[in-house]
């Protein structure tokens, strides 16, 4: 064998994979292939100025790379078996909890100390939004913030590029069953530049790769299911609007069961005193938030997501193609991400540049004016007002007409892989972990998957 693990993907759950593995046991031959940048090359060509939206890099520099699509965001860690996946599911939520804390103290060790851990328990919030018929989920929350979220990870980087092989800008593009000659299946890992054989492999690709873990499972005959896709819009407004939360609690998952339809309505990836950004997936240009520890790269706003959920099974099963049909509608029509005032919204009518420029709310993100009626199906348009609506009674304001819209925010989840307690597939030594495998759907969930799988391999060499 080239390698005794091979890891295929280098975000969370890859990374914590590969820690775990060469801390305990530093015999391991490790081999990591990841289709993007090492950290210190991942730059977003977008810088306001020269280029002012998406170019549509080869690899997308916020989406893949060492960190994955985590290496950028906020670096939150919810410590919360309420929401970001189903980990717990496998493996209980006790041991979830637990990995979960444990990497947590390893983020702590590497540049992560001092940062604030938030809890919504027995916070007064609770009641108010339970008044309001709106429910505040339990989590706690660490806040890294972009900046030291980027420290952690060049740290953890600097501990394993020499115990184990990277390969940037490697894609995996087959994955191959063999067996030996006992009768034990091995591996085989198929790139451009060569073959690599492994008698376990991790695959923990991420959203991103979707699509080319929906072709592997196909092509290994791993049963999957259908998952769901969440779609809806990023909300910008004055940070002192949601302050008395954010100050508190800083992520507030806060759930609405709409009137209308009695759809559910989530607030997600909260940033207080962030930035709007663009994000690539698959060559769709979608929005996403991000906010910063360092004081003078915090902005006046707080933006977050409010997101509405489609799970589709028969005789229609692709969600994440229905939510790809809705985001190339916001591109052809606005170019990239579409900016609209929550006042032009609901009196219908389009936002143009002169009613953006007299809004008192500064957008962060240089998006192009337009109306998100004509992008959005209806059901969820009407879903995402009435939250609006049901946040503006506990943070009042939030319904102010230059507060800002910017579509489509979409969330692609990788269909469910068939696993076992073990998060092992039907093939023996073949591991799916983190996003790519639609059981986590956040950085605690994919990190500790991560950690979990390499604690159950080296048992095995022990």
């Amino acid at each position: 064998m080239d390698y005794d693990v091979i890891i295929i993907g280098a975000g969370p759950g890859g990374i914590y994979a590969a820690y775990e593995l060469t801390r305990n046991n530093s015999s391991l031959r490790v081999g990591v292939f990841e289709s993007g940048h090492e950290l210190s090359k991942r730059k977003c060509p977008i810088d306001g100025v020269k280029v002012k939206s998406c170019i549509g890099c080869k690899s997308c520099s916020i989406m893949s790379g060492f960190g994955g699509a985590g290496a950028f965001s906020d670096g939150k860690y919810n410590i919360t078996n309420d929401f970001g996946g189903t980990l717990f599911e496998y493996i209980g939520k006790e041991e979830a909890l637990r990995l979960m804390h444990y990497v947590d103290d390893i983020n702590m060790a590497n540049g992560g100390a001092g940062t604030k851990l938030y809890t919504t328990a027995n916070t007064r919030f609770k009641t108010i939004c339970s008044q309001n018929k709106l429910q505040l989920l339990d989590a706690s929350v660490r806040h890294l913030g972009t900046d030291k979220n980027y420290v952690v990870l060049e740290n953890l980087y600097s501990q394993l590029k020499d115990k184990a092989d990277f390969f940037f800008d490697t894609p995996v593009r087959h994955i191959e069953i063999l067996q030996g000659d006992d009768g034990t299946e091995y591996y085989k890992v198929i790139t451009d530049d060569g073959e690599y054989t492994c008698s376990r492999c991790i695959v923990s690709v991420g959203r991103s790769g979707s699509k080319w873990m929906e072709q592997i499972c196909k092509e290994l005959q791993i049963p999957t299911e259908s998952n769901r896709v969440d779609i809806g819009v990023r909300v910008e407004l004055p940070a002192e609007l949601f302050a008395h939360l954010t100050d508190e609690l800083y992520e507030s998952k806060i759930v609405y069961r709409t009137e209308t339809f009695e759809d559910k309505v989530r607030t997600f990836c909260m940033n207080p005193r962030g930035s709007v950004v663009n994000e690539n997936t698959n060559g769709i240009v979608t929005v996403n938030g991000h906010s910063y520890e360092d004081p003078e790269r915090q902005t006046g706003n707080t933006n977050f997501a409010l997101l509405v959920s489609k799970h589709f099974s028969v005789p229609f099963k692709d969600s994440n193609g229905y939510g790809e049909s809705i985001a190339r509608l916001s591109n052809m029509l606005g170019g990239g991400v579409i900016v609209q005032r929550f006042g032009d919204l609901i009196r219908g009518r389009r936002t143009n540049h002169k009613r953006l420029s007299d809004s008192f709310v500064i957008p962060t993100l240089k998006a192009e004016p337009g109306d998100l009626s004509l992008v959005l199906p209806k059901r969820i348009l009407d879903d995402i007002i009435e939250m609006i609506y049901a946040l503006d009674k506990i943070a009042p304001g939030t319904a102010n007409d230059d507060t800002l819209l910017y579509g489509v925010e979409v969330k692609f989840y990788n269909m469910e892989v068939k696993l076992d307690e073990h998060l092992e597939t039907e093939h023996k030594g073949l591991y799916m972990i983190g996003d790519g495998s639609g059981v986590t759907h956040s950085l605690s969930h994919a990190s500790a998957s991560g950690v979990f799988v390499a604690r159950e391999i080296l048992g095995q060499y022990a």
